[in-house]
């Protein structure tokens, strides 16, 4: 074999190694994980270099005759790294009272989450997320007086291959008082199938100068494939909450920026 065609042979063995390589990163890069369409947080970090998108429509009805629809709420995730993703909130909302609606852009949140440790034993994999919301960039009548901060510990158990327990602990502010709000959650996650995942949910939030607001939830997610998911929830207030019940659709997925 003369020099010319050894070099060409390389260039292709080359070639072909090198699409096997990406081929089988591909295929052992897990199947998309999601923050909905539950309120607990999940502690897993978007793929490095991959754009997250997950989108929610939900209707809600609260005690005070209040009606509220968010078309959507998306939260954009960026993956930095293999332990920090970049996080933005956008809502597009509308508020409903009296007869009287009021329709806009909900002020911007942005944030991040790190990972801060991996499942070993007793130890659940738990992350950090931190969230700004900030008072003027959005609807008018949607602003606030202040910035609002809000902080989450988000961890997670392995029951079984099918079963997960996670849960979540932090505080809010609204950006109107100076009080915080302590937010818990508790979820179970169960895969039925390779395809088909539900979940049952309690959370709630407690301050100083108002009841305890609990509430439960559950639902339905159906992955169409390792990038795209789609999902159903629906949910109710428990005695004291100024939550009747809300419903919920949703589409997420996610894509490589560059090679």
């Amino acid at each position: 074999m003369n020099n010319k065609k050894t070099k060409i042979y390389l260039v292709v063995l080359g070639i072909i190694a090198n699409n096997y390589s990406n081929n089988l990163f591909a295929q052992t890069l897990p199947s998309i994980q999601l923050d909905r369409p539950d309120q607990t947080e999940c502690p897993f970090i978007t793929p490095k270099k991959y754009i997250q998108i997950e989108n929610g429509f939900t209707i809600e009805n609260r005690t005070n005759n209040q009606k509220s629809y968010i078309y959507p709420t998306t939260l954009w995730k960026y993956g930095v790294n293999e332990k920090f993703e970049l996080r933005l909130i956008t809502e597009f909302v509308s508020e409903r009272n009296l007869g009287k609606v009021e329709t806009g852009i909900s002020p911007i949140v942005l944030g991040f989450k790190t990972s801060l440790f991996q499942e070993k034993g007793i130890l659940p994999k738990t992350s950090f997320i931190g969230h700004i919301t900030t008072s003027k960039i959005g609807s008018k009548k949607f602003q606030t007086e202040n910035i609002a901060p809000s902080f989450r510990f988000t961890m997670q158990h392995t029951i079984t291959e099918k079963i997960s327990l996670a849960y979540n602990l932090g505080a809010e502010w609204n950006g109107e008082t100076p009080e915080q709000t302590y937010i818990y959650t508790l979820t179970t996650g169960v895969s039925l199938t390779n395809k088909i995942g539900c979940y049952a949910e309690v959370y709630g939030f407690i301050n100083d100068y108002n009841r305890p607001d609990h509430r439960f939830d559950g639902g339905l997610t159906y992955l169409i494939n390792d990038d795209f998911i789609a999902d159903i929830s629906s949910g109710f207030g428990i005695k004291t909450s100024e939550l009747k019940n809300y419903v919920s659709l949703g589409i997420s997925y996610r894509f490589k920026t560059k090679k």
